[in-house]
């Protein structure tokens, strides 16, 4: 995620092995830099290396803090001194987007209360976070989760104890961590997308930047497995944010450039002049052809799954029971889209979904109903169970927030105005709960009472750095959000993690 293997190779760094792959050859003309995260396990892969150590020298860079027994036990396994430096290099973490980082931990939680050895990872994942960007925050949580309250507590307690890492340059403004629980908006996970980054991530699925479209009907072997980071990727760089429609648009300028500088085949390479241009020209021609190529691909495919799977017909019912409060409409709409042969079992379910979480508690639910026809599909009774546990999950009873009624006039008629805007945001009129939950902080109006601070300190001024981490994960939906945060507030930088980034599927 962080180094393509070409830069590496620019770095003289010419062989990859891990700590624990078995039968490495001894390469005594080699040095060795070692980055890993410091767990029990690596500690003592790592002693039993320098004990027979198999390269010259080792540089060893710890990707968090480690303790003081650890380094004693490296030192006593070190006995022909082949340790040039040990340091601690914080990154314990994903950075997905420049703006967005990840702990790639799935299912954190045992019901309410958390795993003990993920609350333990995700102390680690947080606190090399607040290291690496030398920020020393103030701390405020979800008051209705005691996973926030919990985390928050661990993620003191490692600061109270490395004080000295923590001592950083007083900023004006203390930075501030807030820490909320998934459970308060489960409906955005569950959303079809449209924007490119969150669309490939719900219909294909990203997995540390990389795609697997080895399903794609008729792919040919380079493409099976591509990786879309920004860092690298011009084209992703300017899209991730856009909407389809624009992407289709983009692409076939895309195309039409790359026809434009192809080098004529029938060119002819006559003069020593000729064939220099070409050999310049030609890293850049192959680059753009594998950019071209892979993005066609990957919005071919898209294109392919939406037009199959009635896609555009099922995001509008999706974003009408997320949005609007016509309970008979919505209703009507999800029972004409599950008779539909058209949808997908995993639609079907998700669509049962968005409808329990949104009118569980209405006079005249028409759950049972629905359950009965997802189960009339012929599905298994797995998606019924499933539907059950988001409610138990995300429902009215363990919200500590109001998820969907807007509180004053003011947020009601811009509700009102936003369906007036036009058709075609029919798509993305939602907004995750994270848009109001940080509008709410940076304007300095979020409350004490339901989001307290950790210790009796409290903010005088709006906060400027702004970390906000997601138990349960976070979307590339509120990823958006937060990109567009950052661009209408300058001043105020803000930073999103998760636990994982989610999908439907996740």
């Amino acid at each position: 995620v962080v180094y393509t293997q070409s830069e590496i190779l620019q770095r003289e760094v010419y062989l990859f092995e891990r700590l624990d792959s078995p039968n490495r050859e001894p390469m005594k003309h080699l040095k060795a830099i070692c980055f890993l995260r410091p767990t029990k396990e690596n500690v003592e892969l790592l002693v039993q290396e320098l004990r027979r150590p198999k390269y010259s020298v080792y540089f060893i860079y710890f990707s968090n803090v480690i303790s003081k027994s650890d380094v004693k036990a490296l030192a006593e396994a070190d006995e022909q001194e082949v340790v040039a430096e040990v340091q601690e290099f914080y990154g314990d973490y994903i950075a997905v987007n420049p703006h967005v980082f990840s702990l790639n931990l799935l299912g954190c939680c045992r019901g309410r209360s958390w795993d003990p050895a993920q609350l333990t990872r995700t102390t680690q994942g947080l606190t090399a976070l607040l290291l690496s960007l030398k920020k020393c925050p103030m701390i405020r949580y979800q008051l209705s989760s005691e996973l926030a309250k919990r985390l928050a507590e661990c993620v003191k307690q490692v600061i109270t104890k490395e004080y000295e890492l923590f001592d950083f340059r007083r900023t004006e403004v203390p930075p501030l961590l807030l820490i909320l629980d998934r459970s308060d908006d489960a409906i955005t996970p569950l959303l079809n997308q449209w924007t490119y980054q969150a669309m490939v991530h719900e219909l294909l699925g990203i997995n540390n930047n990389r795609i697997d479209l080895s399903r794609v009907p008729g792919i040919s072997k380079d493409l099976r497995e591509v990786v879309l980071s920004a860092e690298n990727d011009e084209f992703y760089a300017n899209n991730m944010y856009l909407n389809f429609a624009e992407i289709g648009t983009n692409i076939k300028n895309l195309m039409e450039d790359f026809q434009r500088r192809k080098p004529k085949e029938q060119q002819k390479l006559e003069s020593i002049a000729d064939m220099k241009a070409f050999v310049e020209n030609y890293p850049q021609f192959k680059k753009m052809s594998g950019t071209v190529s892979k993005h066609v691909t990957v919005v071919g495919e898209l294109s392919r799954l939406v037009a199959e799977r009635n896609l555009l017909e099922v995001s509008e019912v999706e974003q009408e029971l997320a949005c609007q409060s016509d309970h008979s409409s919505a209703l009507q709409s999800v029972r004409r889209l599950l008779q539909s042969p058209r949808v997908s079992e995993l639609d079907a379910a998700r669509l049962v979904m968005l409808y329990a979480l949104r009118y569980e508690r209405h006079g005249s639910s028409g759950l049972p109903a629905l359950l009965e026809e997802l189960r009339s599909r012929g599905g298994s009774d797995r998606y019924r169970k499933l539907v059950a546990a988001v409610v138990e999950y995300g429902g009215k009873r363990v919200r500590g927030s109001d998820l969907f009624s807007p509180k004053d006039a003011v947020a009601i008629t811009k509700q009102f105005l936003k369906g007036l805007k036009g058709i075609e945001n029919v798509y993305t009129q939602h907004q995750p709960l994270l848009q109001e939950t940080l509008d709410q902080l940076i304007k300095g109006k979020l409350k004490d009472s339901q989001y307290p601070y950790l210790g009796p300190n409290t903010l005088r001024d709006r906060p400027q750095d702004i970390i906000v981490f997601l138990i349960g994960g976070a979307t590339y939906e509120e990823a958006l959000t937060v990109f567009n945060l950052n661009r209408s507030n300058p001043g105020v930088r803000i930073v999103l993690g998760g636990t994982t980034i989610h999908n439907t599927r996740r």
